[in-house]
């Protein structure tokens, strides 16, 4: 008589765990080089919707929204000029004291955390990790263009600032605005002037409207764009550059990986500022002040990195994909 086997031997089996052991292994990789794909595109769709709420405020308005408010730091960033325009109206409405100065309530202040506590989907990219590092305020992921060289929007180490989309502390050297009520009365320095579509002579397309940046971890306030300080980038450091940034006023916490170097002490030649970060392999997603976005390699030439941040340097640009 015949005697017929109904199942399988252990070795059978484990050669067969074996094998799906491997093929998930080389299948591994490609799964998630499908889902980071997937990823940077949904950042890329943010940074293009990001750019239309932005030619949305101009047309409404006539001019970009300054980075920060003309008081400085406190009273609200391009972040909340732009909600209107992102389909946001009731934090836009939410949000108290937009523009203002002491004594009026700054972002943090009670009446205003219902607002700066919600993350936005559209201003948060998908591969990075989420950040509320005070106060339970959100941090994001897209800070606007301020020119090529410092947040103070000066000459600096010889490269000369030529213009840039959004203004910030032109003129400063080293503060965040008043500091109190009657600072503000006599204040008569202008931050975050906005900036008309004329003054822009490089060409709408030749000029970075805004770009990815990293959250911080922990209490780092990186990616804290509420905030005026956290609120933008320059092109004097190049894209996930080595160079750390400078935060000032506020917690950063140094990283190897993600490359999020980062120092609190401004100075002359290295004074506050912070640079285009991502998590995509080899570059940063940027938009333009036309509308476009592109991605732009670790790589780039830095001349022709800097000339992006530059609103009137009239450089001639040419494709940087």
């Amino acid at each position: 008589m015949k005697r017929y086997r109904l199942g399988f031997t252990l070795v059978e089996l484990l050669v067969v765990i074996a094998i799906i052991g491997i093929l998930v292994g080389l299948l591994l990789p490609a799964v998630q080089a499908a889902r980071e794909a997937a990823r940077r595109m949904q950042c890329q769709n943010n940074l293009k919707q990001l750019g239309l709420s932005v030619l949305n405020y101009e047309s409404a308005n006539n001019r970009f929204p300054g980075a920060i408010g003309p008081y400085g730091c406190c009273w609200g960033t391009w972040q909340v000029g732009v909600l209107p325009f992102m389909e946001q109206n009731n934090l836009f409405s939410g949000y108290v004291g937009y523009g203002g100065a002491d004594p009026g309530p700054r972002y943090s202040h009670l009446n205003n955390r219902p607002v700066v506590s919600t993350r936005i989907p559209t201003l948060t990219c998908p591969s990075d990790t989420p950040n509320a590092p005070i106060l339970n305020i959100t941090s994001h992921n897209y800070a606007v263009n301020v020119g090529n060289t410092s947040f103070f929007q000066a000459t600096l180490n010889g490269i000369p600032f030529l213009g840039a989309p959004f203004r910030m502390y032109t003129g400063s050297t080293n503060d965040d605005g008043p500091i109190n009520a009657s600072q503000a009365a006599t204040w008569t320095r202008i931050y975050g002037r906005p900036v008309k579509i004329g003054e822009i002579t490089d060409g709408m397309s030749n000029t970075m409207m805004a770009s990815e940046v990293l959250q911080g971890r922990q209490n780092d306030l990186r990616g804290f764009t509420w905030w005026g300080n956290a609120a933008a980038f320059v092109t004097f450091l190049p894209p996930n550059s080595t160079l750390p940034d400078v935060v000032t006023g506020g917690n950063c916490v140094s990283l190897t990986a993600p490359r999020m170097p980062c120092t609190t002490t401004s100075t002359a030649t290295r004074p506050r500022m912070m640079g285009a970060r991502s998590l995509h392999t080899g570059g940063v997603n940027a938009s333009r002040c036309d509308g476009s976005v592109s991605f732009i390699s670790n790589n780039i030439d830095f001349v022709t990195w800097n000339a992006l941040g530059t609103a009137q340097g009239a450089e001639t640009q040419t494709n940087v994909d």
